[in-house]
């Protein structure tokens, strides 16, 4: 009894200790029965994200809260930085392709996730990068303003058939 027992215990510990080792693999999947105001901010995020391709800075100044905050794998900044950084091309968000969107609202702010791919110019290089990102808007007299959009890269293989696969290693990237 004592040897089953202990086997046990081994099998036990050696299942914990084998899902620890291994990062969750699983994504976003887009709801099918969303709500029109969730719909109404997946359609923002389409929007953002257009006005993003186009460098579209007065749309997107518009959309960002003035106390919006961005986070990138090269670093974090405010919205003017941001805009800045749209409008001279230091960061070109060329094309991003939305496999997924999901929208959470608790009270009057949205959690918005996309699992992406992302297309950008960043000094002068094509990198194509895959990123969950997390944008969050707060509902002011009835408009939605973004106060902070996260960039965090995946592990994944980018999917985007037309990618050049210039990916760039988590630690190595300026995006």
């Amino acid at each position: 009894m004592k040897a089953f027992i202990l086997g046990l215990f081994l099998l036990t510990i050696s299942v914990q200790s084998s899902d620890a080792q291994q990062p969750p693999t699983e994504t976003i999947k887009t709801a099918t029965n969303n709500t029109p105001e969730q719909q109404e901010l997946i359609s923002l995020s389409k929007k953002k994200w257009n006005w993003m391709a186009d460098k579209n800075v007065d749309s997107l100044n518009a959309l960002f809260d003035d106390k919006s905050m961005f986070v990138h794998m090269g670093g974090s900044w405010g919205k003017q930085p941001e805009l800045n950084t749209i409008k001279t091309g230091g960061i070109w968000y060329k094309k991003a392709e939305v496999y997924s969107a999901i929208v959470n609202i608790i009270g009057n702010t949205a959690i918005l996730l996309n699992d992406i791919d992302l297309e950008a110019v960043v000094g002068g290089n094509t990198v194509t990068n895959p990123f969950m990102v997390t944008e969050v808007y707060v509902r002011e007299n009835g408009i939605w303003k973004m106060g902070s959009l996260t960039f965090s890269r995946l592990l994944r293989p980018v999917k985007t058939s037309n990618s050049n696969n210039n990916q760039q290693p988590p630690a190595a990237s300026k995006q």
